[in-house]
C-alpha cells in the first residue's frame, strides 16, 4: 500500500484488519487517531475477498491483539481491544467455521507483543504469557526478558523472520528446527512496533 501521510501509524498495517482463509475482517482500532485507516483498507480487501466483515462501535479491536493458531484465534483484551470488540470478532469467526477466545493482558501493549505462533503447535513466548494456562498445550520457545522484543516474530512458508540483535532467541528458534531470516526493525521499535505489525499475511 502507498504511504498515507494523514495516518503516520498506518505503517503498522496489521492492526486495522484480520485476514483469515474464509473472510477478511476490518477492525475498529482502539486508538482513535487510527480509526480513519480502515477506509482505505476496506477498499484494498475488497479486491481479495468476496465478503469483508467489520467491527462496529462500541466494539474496539486491533489485530495486533489477535493470534491465529490453526482455526482458533486468541484475542487479547488490552487498552486497544475491549470485550465488545472481541465478542463481535468471535461471532464473525464462528459464522465462518472458526473459533476464538479471550486473554486478559496486564502488561503488554498487544497480545502479539509477547507471543508468536510458529506453526507446528509451537509458540514463541515472553513475559506475562510464560506459564499462562491458555498456552500450556503448546510447545514453548521461551524468550528471555532482556530479549522480549524478539517475541514478536513471523512465520512465513517455513521460515521465521525475527528482529536483528537478539541472539539467544535466534538460537532458540533455530534449535527448534526453523530457518531464520533476521531483519533490522530498530526504527519501528522506537514506536513500539514489531515485525508482525508491518504486514498482513494471507
Amino acid at each position: 500500500m502507498e504511504a498515507d501521510e494523514d495516518y503516520p501509524d498506518s505503517v503498522f498495517v496489521e492492526d486495522v484488519a484480520l485476514l483469515t482463509p474464509e473472510v477478511g475482517i476490518i477492525t475498529n482500532p482502539g486508538a482513535e487517531s487510527r480509526r480513519g485507516e480502515v477506509v482505505e483498507m476496506k477498499s484494498v480487501l475488497n479486491h481479495y475477498y468476496e465478503v469483508v466483515e467489520q467491527i462496529n462501535p462500541p466494539g474496539h479491536i486491533e489485530a495486533g491483539d489477535i493470534m491465529m493458531a490453526g482455526s482458533h484465534f486468541f484475542i487479547g483484551l488490552s487498552e486497544r481491544t475491549n470485550k465488545e470488540g472481541a465478542r463481535q470478532m468471535i461471532n464473525i469467526l464462528n459464522r465462518y467455521g472458526m473459533t476464538g477466545s479471550t486473554v486478559l493482558l496486564k502488561e503488554m501493549l498487544h497480545l502479539k507483543t509477547g507471543l508468536s505462533y510458529l506453526e507446528d503447535n509451537t509458540l514463541l513466548i515472553a513475559g506475562e504469557f510464560m506459564g499462562h494456562p491458555d498456552f500450556r498445550d503448546f510447545n514453548a520457545i521461551p524468550v528471555p526478558a532482556h530479549e522480549a522484543y524478539a517475541a514478536n516474530s513471523v512465520w512465513i512458508n517455513g521460515t521465521v523472520l525475527c528482529p536483528q540483535g537478539y541472539p539467544e532467541t535466534r538460537d532458540n528458534i533455530a534449535a527448534s528446527g526453523y530457518d531464520i531470516i533476521e531483519l533490522d526493525v530498530s526504527e519501528f521499535r522506537k514506536l513500539d512496533g514489531g515485525l508482525s505489525c508491518l504486514s498482513l499475511r494471507f
